[in-house]
């Protein structure tokens, strides 16, 4: 599912090479696995998540994503390959024109999905996460928890063979956080491959599972 090889990251700076984010980066995530990301802020972890939703390729080394050489692989071959993965941002990133339902549809209508299927699929989801009676509010009516609540219903709309999520239950309150959890744990047993990176342990601690930790860029911990 997910293949790094001595993989580095840096990114521009005034058109030359900045300092590496990441360095030397070697691990494998198996189909259906269930991963945290663990580490301090600055650590890399957003940086490694952008790696694997394909918003960067690699400075150097070998990464292979859902089956795809990322590093020699085409442009072209990239969008198709994103509608297999379901990311949940820390900052959210609804589009601000559309409201809670439409967000959340828009993977489906990206998809193909037809507009009868597609309205009860998202009503339900809407549900599932609270929402039901917001569905038409933009999101600068909603609270941040209820944008974040949003955000993972759309991430997980589509039923994504990957999904990341990035501090998904840092604006949720306890009950929702758990909700959360449930919702993702389930989609793992039915074979979804989750990353998520997070500060919170005693979230961690409550589901335990096979962890990586990153410090300063380096992977210090694969288990």
């Amino acid at each position: 599912m997910i293949r790094f090889q001595d993989v580095g990251l840096h990114y521009g700076l005034g058109g030359r090479a900045g300092p590496e984010i990441l360095r030397d980066l070697s691990f494998v995530i198996p189909s259906g696995g269930f991963r945290w990301l663990l580490g301090p802020s600055g650590a890399g972890k957003s940086s490694l998540l952008r790696l694997i939703y394909l918003a960067v390729r690699p400075s150097r080394g070998a990464l292979s994503i859902l089956g795809t050489e990322i590093t020699t692989a085409p442009r072209r071959a990239l969008p198709r390959l994103r509608r297999r993965i379901g990311v949940v941002f820390q900052d959210f990133r609804l589009l601000r024109h559309l409201s809670a339902f439409d967000n959340v549809a828009l993977p489906l209508r990206l998809a193909g999905r037809p507009e009868g299927q597609l309205r009860a699929d998202v009503g339900e989801m809407l549900r599932w996460v609270g929402l039901a009676q917001k569905s038409d509010s933009l999101p600068e009516a909603l609270s941040g928890g209820e944008q974040q609540r949003v955000a993972i219903a759309r991430a997980v709309i589509g039923r994504p063979d990957l999904l990341l999520a990035d501090e998904p239950t840092g604006n949720l309150d306890e009950v929702q956080a758990e909700r959360l959890m449930a919702l993702l744990t389930e989609m793992n047993r039915l074979g979804t491959t989750v990353v998520i990176a997070t500060h919170n342990d005693a979230l961690v601690a409550r589901y335990p599972a096979h962890a990586l930790e990153l410090d300063q860029g380096w992977l210090v911990a694969d288990g």
